[in-house]
């Protein structure tokens, strides 16, 4: 677990079943026999590491988490369990049927390979308020995946969601453009120090890596980072926990 002000790592575990769903999309099971990998059981490899809790997309295309995943990462896991998902009624339902720790409402758009782009919660106000009431009323903590922009962090905080993803993808996309990449870096920095003004707790994800680790966790006031692709890439030549373990010190300078 972390010390007294550390920041917080979220695992996310999707690409586990991404790999899974390659040779078993029609398996009539989720775990067990030749059915592999497990992303549950490397959810328990990486709390044990040291990760702060556990992060999964159910995307409604169903193309790498199922929901019977989600359903045992609440009965197995012992830290947080933060479930990415779309503005919509059925994915709600679920929510409020599993009760994970925390939801983070997400854009999504099916021909999409990963999350491109932040949630456009000005367009989308009164259907995220009505989503984020039912979610609030049952207990979960409500965040919601924004570009660093003004008008979104605004909506954020007026619809009363207490967290807040920043999207670092376009600060990672923009690695080795010298002119682009400082603009972005300023973007996020703006950001989060706007978010924090209105009382928002900062979160960041997407494509933080173990290189831009090191400019991104010196945005101001960031509470947690939630990284998948690049922790389990690297688990590939270390193994998940030395993955795990080495984000996390270099997420904390140690």
């Amino acid at each position: 677990m972390a010390s007294p002000g550390s920041l917080l790592l979220g695992v996310n575990i999707d690409h586990a079943a991404t790999l899974r769903q390659a040779r078993y999309r029609s398996a009539p099971r989720t775990c067990g026999q030749m059915v592999e990998p497990d992303p549950v059981a490397l959810a328990l490899v990486a709390e044990r590491a040291g990760a702060d809790g556990i992060t999964v997309h159910l995307r409604e295309d169903r193309r790498h988490i199922q929901p019977r995943d989600v359903l045992r990462l609440r009965e197995s896991i012992s830290t947080r369990l933060n479930l990415e998902m779309a503005c919509t009624p059925a994915m709600a339902r679920f929510a409020l049927e599993v009760r994970p720790d925390a939801v983070c409402i997400v854009p999504e758009n099916r021909t999409e390979v990963t999350t491109e782009g932040g949630l456009d919660a000005v367009g989308i106000s009164r259907r995220l308020g009505r989503v984020i009431e039912r979610l609030h009323a049952a207990g979960i903590a409500v965040s919601l995946f924004i570009e660093p922009d003004s008008a979104q962090i605004e909506e954020a905080a007026r619809l009363g969601a207490p967290f807040v993803e920043l999207h670092t993808g376009a600060y990672a996309n923009a690695c080795f453009d010298t002119r682009r990449r400082p603009r972005e870096f300023k973007r996020l920095y703006s950001g989060a120090e706007h978010a924090h003004a209105l009382g928002l707790t900062v979160n960041a994800g997407h494509g933080i890596n173990y290189v831009n680790i090191a400019e991104i966790r010196t945005l101001p006031h960031l509470h947690e980072l939630n990284i998948g692709h690049s922790i389990l890439s690297r688990a590939l030549f270390t193994g998940i926990e030395e993955a795990v373990r080495e984000m996390k010190a270099r997420m904390n300078d140690k």
